[in-house]
């Protein structure tokens, strides 16, 4: 499904919740770009311009060490939006984030994001669920990487993903490649093909060729408890 930015924003609930006349600067103001598959949607260590949301596409959101090794924090599917947490902060992007497809990126400027934060109630409140909800996800990542097997990882993952205050209107099928989610969890695609198997089998989603369908969401974030 293609997305215009009208949609993403039709869909985002702190954009419902403004008044009239802060809708219509909000839309004045987006812009939006294009990235190529495996481009930079950002860069770590570069000043803050944008509260980034994702109109179609995938994006990362990782960070490489000085030792070349690589920590992917989450993924991040149409309906999302990321940057928030360092735009309060004022502080340069502390991660990378790439297109894993090619992507359509929406861009709230800095000011915009400031100015929504000092004029709205509502804008407010959303940003705390926002980041109480990525908090939570966070501390989750933390734990399957720990805690939890392959099968387990690739379930939680993909129930993150599912997430409806985070990415809201995603409907029941993404589209994900094994590989994709390989890089999102830190497997090999080979192994993200047979803990999609076993799920398969569970009966908590369904396989196609470049997408995957829950059928179970509830089992997703249970599985391997």
């Amino acid at each position: 499904m293609t997305r215009s930015l009208d949609e993403l924003l039709a869909l985002a609930s702190w954009m419902t919740r403004l008044e009239p006349a802060q809708q219509t600067r909000v839309r004045r103001e987006m812009t939006e770009w294009s990235v190529p598959a495996g481009g930079f949607v950002c860069r770590k260590g570069e000043p803050i311009e944008h509260w980034l949301g994702v109109i179609d596409g995938l994006v990362k959101v990782s960070s490489m060490s000085a030792d070349g090794k690589s920590v992917t924090f989450i993924g991040v599917p149409p309906g999302g939006w990321f940057g928030e947490g360092s735009l309060l902060k004022d502080e340069p992007r502390r991660y990378d984030a790439v297109a894993m497809r090619d992507s359509r990126i929406a861009g709230m400027p800095q000011r915009t994001f400031r100015w929504l934060l000092d004029t709205s109630i509502p804008f407010n409140r959303f940003l705390l669920l926002q980041l109480n909800e990525r908090l939570g996800q966070f501390v989750a990542t933390v734990e399957f990487d720990r805690l939890l097997g392959p099968d387990a990882r690739v379930a939680r993952c993909l129930a993150e993903m599912f997430n409806r205050l985070l990415y809201p209107g995603l409907g029941p099928k993404l589209e994900i490649s094994q590989g994709e989610l390989g890089y999102l969890t830190g497997l090999s695609r080979q192994r993200v093909n047979q803990a999609l198997q076993t799920l398969e089998r569970e009966g908590l989603l369904a396989v196609e060729y470049g997408s995957i369908t829950v059928l179970s969401l509830d089992g997703l974030r249970s599985f391997g408890a």
